[in-house]
């Protein structure tokens, strides 16, 4: 591989998005103002390609950068549906989510690859600093009309060190232009950027911080995920203390190129488009928001104070693109990136506790509310256990690790269900879990506010609201499946089904 392939340089992503004709460059001039966002929101919702905005209103006179809407939705043709996720970790178009979700999780086997530390870098063309700096003339976004603001953070990579210098993080999280020199945008407990804050604040000392836009592609996955940290022999453990460069090393197999930001001693992605540089305060708070979050709502004049970031220095590269999640409905990147990894984690979790989990997924159905655990029969019915004792065990333990947060529903199914195809889970979910008597409640663990039942309906926003709905029928736990599936794959001999689809084509219909 080379600093230059699409999954470890963005640029050449873009690249490789135009070569698959999963890129549309607009040169026609668009307004920052809604109009790029509504165009991006259009291409989710009917999975076409990402578009370009190649000529921005007001970039000329004040922009450095062209936007790149969608950079991690679906494609339309079901062959590489997941091609833009795939692009982003060196695996074909098409890879299906099985094959992304298992490259992520590969670095759970690799030792750490430790980044390689260069003198400089494409992210250092153009250096702004001080009074050069107006971050309110700037061509960013106004994503949704009910926003508090131009989100020019929706797809970059916060990066933060603990104060001994010994964890760096790298992590995404909303945050709106303030003024000319400052953010504010979500610190929410007990995500690592939070945890990182406050042993700052301990120090007495604001944070020194960077946000990173239009990073390799294979770092902002990593940021995306609620990865684990190694011991010295190699071994998983646990959640937090880890540094995602090294993770990004293991899966990737080659060593990312760093180098130093300008006014603190973080390090950055070299071929990172645009780099703000500052700190992240630790007494200094602003109103931020609304914005229409990953679960599709936006609460007209629902703002927050949150912590303020000072941006001090700004590099980028000649001709810079930013990317933007036009976060809503289904399908962005909120989802394809957040829920999926989060599943992932998941059921690596169950399986270090001993759990017989063979695979899991977030529907994007549920706005990746959900989980479903696909169990192995066969394991589970060796355990000996039952209904109760499975479901306060996955919901103890998920839900009071990090990888649970985001998640508010566990759906337990066998291994007849897939977990990737959501009409399998409503299925599954809808005619075996009996409502109440199949599900157990969690309401002393650590609620996601951002779920609008949380933030804006009845009870805490921030504690419960959590459940694990069993959908394996009594007989899984004991003597296998007494049922067959009323479909296609289960319900007619195999050499009805082959000559069926041998003629399929030819009697007129569209190719499966």
């Amino acid at each position: 591989m080379s600093p230059t392939s699409p999954h470890m340089n963005f640029r050449s992503f873009v690249e490789a998005l135009r070569q698959d004709g999963d890129l549309v460059s607009i040169h026609r001039q668009v307004d920052p103002h809604l109009e790029a966002a509504a165009i991006t929101r259009l291409v989710y919702e009917h999975d076409l390609p990402a578009p370009l905005f190649e000529n921005l209103k007001g970039a000329q006179k004040h922009g450095m950068f062209r936007i790149l809407g969608a950079p991690a939705a679906l494609r339309k043709d079901p062959a590489t549906r997941y091609g833009r996720l795939a692009r982003h970790l060196a695996l074909p178009p098409t890879a299906s989510m099985k094959n992304i979700l298992d490259k992520m999780l590969s670095a759970a086997d690799q030792a750490p690859i430790a980044p390689t530390i260069v003198p400089t870098g494409e992210c250092k063309e153009n250096i702004i600093e001080g009074d050069q700096i107006h971050l309110e003339q700037l061509p960013a976004p106004f994503i949704h009309k009910d926003d508090g603001g131009k989100y020019i953070q929706t797809y970059g990579m916060h990066v933060v060190q603990s104060p001994d210098g010994k964890w760096t993080n790298w992590s995404i999280a909303r945050a709106m232009i303030k003024d000319d020199k400052h953010l504010v945008g979500l610190v929410i407990e007990p995500q690592h950027i939070w945890q990182i804050h406050q042993l700052w604040k301990k120090e007495g000392r604001d944070c020194p911080w960077a946000l990173c836009f239009g990073v390799p592609p294979a770092a902002i996955m990593a940021a995306s995920m609620p990865i684990r940290t190694y011991d010295p022999a190699g071994n998983v453990a646990g959640a937090d203390g880890v540094s995602e460069a090294s993770y990004v090393g293991s899966y990737t197999g080659e060593s990312l190129q760093l180098v130093k930001c300008e006014t603190n001693n973080l390090h950055v992605p070299a071929s990172t488009e645009i780099v703000f540089e500052g700190t992240l305060s630790i007494t200094e708070r602003a109103p931020e928001g609304p914005f229409g979050e990953m679960h599709g709502y936006v609460f007209p004049g629902d703002t927050h104070d949150w912590p303020v970031y000072n941006v001090d220095c700004i590099t980028h590269r000649d001709d810079a693109i930013l990317p933007m999640s036009a976060c809503g409905r289904l399908t962005d990147e909120t989802h394809t990136l957040i829920g999926a990894l989060a599943a992932a984690e998941i059921a690596n979790v169950c399986r270090q506790a001993g759990l017989p989990v063979k695979d899991s997924f977030s529907p994007f159905e549920s706005q990746v509310t959900w989980v479903a655990l696909q169990f192995d029969d066969a394991k589970l019915r060796a355990m000996k256990t039952n209904s109760q004792e499975l479901r306060e065990k996955v919901g103890n333990l998920v839900f009071n690790h990090k990888s649970g947060y985001t998640i508010h529903r566990l759906v337990l199914v066998g291994d007849d269900i897939d977990v990737y195809d959501g009409k399998d889970i409503m299925w599954a979910f809808s005619t075996r879990c009996r409502p109440g008597m199949d599900e157990t409640f969690f309401e002393d663990v650590k609620g996601f506010p951002l779920v609008p039942y949380m933030s804006h309906g009845n009870g805490s926003p921030v504690k419960g609201g959590k459940v694990v709905s069993d959908a394996l029928m009594p007989s899984e736990y004991t003597t296998g499946r007494d049922w067959v599936a009323a479909d296609f794959d289960n319900s007619y001999p195999e050499e009805l089904k082959n000559q069926v689809l041998a003629q399929w084509e030819n009697d007129g219909f569209a190719p499966l």
